[in-house]
């Protein structure tokens, strides 16, 4: 079965990044048997001058950034009937833009041997930690909590989020997407040679996925 390893540079706080995520999935699935698909996510920060600890409610930061609050108001609602079409309960009036960097740490960190946590799972918990449960995604005690409830050992979390562990690898992939073009996220990178941006349909990923397992093999 071929393989074929796909970089998913993506926030956090980023809505189209979750919606991208589950209709990646459900392409990975339609796969499943045909197609061995290794994902590993990579950092992006859509707003890496948010502060660390103590950010804005989302629908704060949207006013600013997008021209008020009847404009903000329409992208959540846009965003938001979107992501319930995919199975996601979006509460983004609980929501708290925050800065991403620590976060984007601990995923580095989840991808190492011997991680004490998968990077998928983290991944995932930290997106409905935001989208869903209006946590503060910068903040290390949030973080902190969120480890440990996905089991990893209190001692081991805490050496990673009161050190720098990842911090200098973090900003060398930051660095790589920006040399590289990749502006907006979700942007998805196959095999290092093919980027599909935007949170795609399914389908579209399933016809890209099976042209790269088509060129691996040859």
């Amino acid at each position: 079965m071929p393989t074929v390893v796909v970089d998913v540079w993506s926030d956090v706080v980023c809505p189209w990044c979750y919606i991208g995520k589950r209709r990646f999935e459900r392409a990975v699935e339609q796969l499943r048997g045909e197609i061995d698909v290794e994902v590993r996510f990579r950092p992006y920060q859509l707003d890496p001058r948010a502060p660390a600890v103590g950010g804005t409610p989302v629908a704060e930061a949207y006013a600013r950034k997008f021209g008020g609050p009847e404009r903000a108001a329409a992208i959540i609602d846009h965003v938001t009937g979107i992501a319930a079409g995919e199975g996601l309960e979006f509460r983004m009036d609980r929501a708290i833009r925050s800065n991403t960097l620590l976060a984007h740490r601990l995923l580095w960190w989840a991808e190492q041997d011997g991680a004490p946590v998968d990077q998928a799972v983290l991944k995932e918990r930290l997106l409905r930690a935001y989208f869903h449960d209006g946590l503060d995604v910068g903040d290390p005690a949030t973080l902190a909590t969120l480890l440990d409830e996905l089991g990893v050992d209190p001692v081991a979390a805490a050496g990673v989020l009161d050190g720098a562990d990842g911090l200098a690898e973090v900003m060398a992939h930051l660095e790589h997407a920006n040399d590289h073009g990749i502006t907006a996220v979700p942007t998805y990178v196959i095999d290092g040679a093919w980027a599909v941006p935007g949170a795609q349909e399914p389908e579209t990923f399933v016809q890209v996925l099976r042209r790269m397992a088509e060129r691996s093999g040859t």
